[in-house]
């Protein structure tokens, strides 16, 4: 005989989903609206006890959702106010989508790179190439790269010169942004994506379009590895 189902307990949510909550409901407390800033991430961290590491995770998930702007230099300024329960169902959702978001940027982006290094002029190189260098300037200046990174796959898509799949690229962009900015906010991240971009553009420039695709495809798969901010310890 099967053994009876039982009651599983209730989920506990994870140490980033309780920071996420408490710093919506401190925005709430303190009466912040846009434009506003939050205290420094040492301040913030110490307040709540926990690392500027995990404190870091918690900030990149509302800046994904666009509730505050992190900006290098300026820290975190509020975008818009929301509710606790509202960020954390946007945020639950997004945790279920990634895959399928990078699941399409597969099915389209490889084939960009592919299609770009065959139809290429010499007004794409060169926006690909200022595309690079911004996002090494951005590098330089301790930022993530996050514009430079954009850049860089809109002179791609603009390069391949298909109507429909760069339709498709339009639709599909607020979404992208979400694993860009996941991504780019991984420990080392922005060196390893601007080594991906400059293979994908040299494979671009020689008009080798298998190369292309191949780095494309490559360079998607590290964007895919997102780590699990719950297994960030709270401790400094």
């Amino acid at each position: 005989m099967p053994s009876k189902p039982h009651p599983r307990p209730p989920v506990r949510p994870r140490l980033y989903e309780q920071l996420v909550e408490r710093l919506v409901e401190y925005m709430g407390e303190a009466g912040l609206t846009p434009g506003d800033r939050l205290p420094a991430e040492r301040e913030l961290a110490a307040s709540l006890g926990v690392s500027r590491a995990t404190l870091s995770q918690a900030l990149v998930a509302l800046e994904v959702q666009g509730v505050i702007d992190v900006r290098h230099g300026d820290g975190a300024i509020v975008r818009q106010t929301t509710s606790e329960q509202g960020v954390l169902a946007l945020l639950r959702d997004r945790a279920n989508r990634r895959a399928e978001i990078i699941e399409a940027r597969q099915a389209l982006e490889v084939k960009l790179a592919e299609l770009a290094a065959e139809r290429r002029t010499d007004e794409d190189l060169a926006a690909i190439d200022d595309a690079l260098e911004l996002m090494r300037t951005e590098l330089r200046e301790g930022e993530r790269g996050v514009r430079g990174d954009e850049r860089f796959h809109t002179a791609i898509t603009r390069a391949a010169r298909s109507r429909l799949l760069s339709r498709m690229m339009g639709e599909l962009a607020p979404m992208i942004r979400e694993t860009r900015l996941e991504s780019l906010s991984q420990p080392d991240r922005p060196k390893a994506s601007l080594s991906g971009h400059e293979s994908i553009a040299s494979a671009i420039r020689l008009g080798d379009a298998d190369m292309a695709a191949e780095a494309m495809r490559r360079h998607l798969r590290l964007v895919s590895q997102v780590e699990d901010v719950s297994a960030q310890r709270a401790v400094d």
